[in-house]
């Protein structure tokens, strides 16, 4: 089976974080942490910060680690590196996406996410509900 490695951003202001509905594809509709393939040569951060820059038309500075999550789909299997990360310069301007939201750790449940993504949510609502 095919492998595709990912990173993903876990974009967050204060006790919210960003996600993105997906525009196109056979997961058309679902959420997802926003990021994209890891080029040749490109480190994970290196990745997003490109990625981010070309679907969100902004600035990320990338921060620690949340995980890597490794999950099959049918047809490929998933190896995503998911980051904590901030917004450095402008504000995100959906080119890829259908929508977007800002999320509390209590509203996660709240969007209909892609199984890879929905698998970093408890690490994720944990580090946001923390005082």
């Amino acid at each position: 089976m095919k492998t595709i490695e990912v990173a993903a951003a876990v974009i967050r202001n204060g006790k919210r974080v960003f996600a993105t509905q997906r525009g196109y594809g056979d997961y058309k509709d679902y959420w997802e942490f926003p990021g994209g393939k890891i080029e040749p040569g490109e480190t994970p951060q290196q990745a997003l910060v490109r990625e981010i820059s070309e679907e969100l038309a902004c600035e990320i500075t990338v921060g620690a680690l949340i995980g890597t999550v490794e999950w099959d789909y049918p047809g490929f299997h998933l190896k995503m590196h998911c980051f904590w990360a901030s917004l450095k310069g402008g504000s995100p301007v959906l080119k890829e996406h259908e929508a977007a939201r800002w999320l509390s750790g209590d509203g996660l449940e709240s969007v209909g996410w892609l199984p890879a993504d929905r698998s970093v949510l408890d690490a994720i609502r944990m580090e946001l509900n923390k005082d």
